[in-house]
């Protein structure tokens, strides 16, 4: 079975890199300072930039004023939490946006956290079941799309039972964090038809030894998860590895250094199956310092094919 007529299109616009766009820890970027952002973006040749939701943040909203900002570039939610709206709300939202701009957006969606859930009033449930319900909602009592308001809807999804749930109801999958050996299984477990985007950690700075302890605190936040240190055994690095965010595990997860390190790990990924990488900043980025160390690399990153 080939890959759906959406499939072939984001896979299309997406191109092979994109960028997530800087997540603050002090304050939110203006609109006008994020308009400004998207813009440079795409002028360095960025064909795609992502976005985060939090719980008191609308994703799709931002999105409709950065798509009317800028003139052909494609945006995406890496991911759109299911605890910020309801699932026909999403759904109405993404397919307005969609018709408004045809072939330049794609919804990704996750799970997210308990404290999420709890912040609006609800249980967390089993992920598996939660988010397949989430979906399954999403088309209920909704009448379908125009065709025009089509758009790709993936998961995001590290372990082996979110891929297959993606698989089985989704367009695609967006794992984050991981290494292209896990993008290889992601593709095995998907199969050829469905768009995988594959979120990739990276510290932009050409002082090797710098990059390196930057992006060793980047691995010693993820690690903190007991879940994703079982992920990361089950690809060959012992939990012990991933505590003390060993030198194999650092230069593993993130890709740090200069810009030819970073499109040589981008590279890794799309070898391995991924039809889209999207570049991760360390949280806590500030947004304008963010904005231009992704525009100095995008030279190196702009033409991989």
């Amino acid at each position: 079975m080939r890959a759906t007529a959406v499939v072939d299109s984001a896979r299309r616009t997406l191109g092979p890199v994109g960028v997530c766009l800087p997540v603050s820890s002090t304050a939110t970027a203006s609109v006008g300072e994020e308009r400004a952002g998207v813009r440079q973006l795409e002028h360095a040749g960025y064909r795609a930039a992502w976005t985060n939701e939090v719980i008191g943040k609308d994703a799709l909203t931002q999105l409709s004023v950065l798509l009317a900002a800028t003139e052909q570039m494609t945006f995406g939610t890496c991911v759109a939490t299911i605890w910020a709206r309801p699932p026909q709300t999403t759904h109405a939202a993404a397919a307005y946006l969609a018709q408004a701009h045809p072939h330049r957006f794609t919804l990704g969606l996750g799970v997210g956290y308990r404290q999420q859930a709890e912040s609006v009033g609800r249980g967390f449930g089993r992920p598996l079941a939660t988010l397949r319900d989430y979906v399954t909602g999403m088309d209920n009592h909704t009448r379908p799309p125009a065709p025009e308001a089509a758009y790709p809807r993936i998961l995001g999804a590290n372990g082996p039972k979110m891929l297959q749930l993606a698989a089985e109801i989704a367009d695609g999958a967006l794992p984050a964090g991981q290494p292209p050996e896990h993008t290889a299984r992601a593709r095995q477990l998907l199969g050829p038809d469905k768009l995988l985007v594959v979120g990739q950690l990276v510290v932009v700075d050409d002082d090797r030894d710098r990059a390196r302890a930057r992006a060793r605190q980047v691995v010693t936040t993820w690690s903190t998860s007991a879940t994703f240190r079982a992920g990361l055994a089950e690809l060959g690095y012992p939990a012990k590895e991933s505590v003390q965010a060993s030198d194999r595990v650092v230069d593993a997860l993130v890709a740090h250094g200069g810009p030819d390190t970073i499109a040589a790990k981008v590279h890794a990924h799309l070898a391995a199956g991924a039809d889209h990488v999207t570049l991760l900043l360390p949280l806590g980025t500030e947004f304008t310092p963010g904005i231009h160390q992704l525009t100095l690399i995008a030279p190196a990153l702009t033409d991989l094919t």
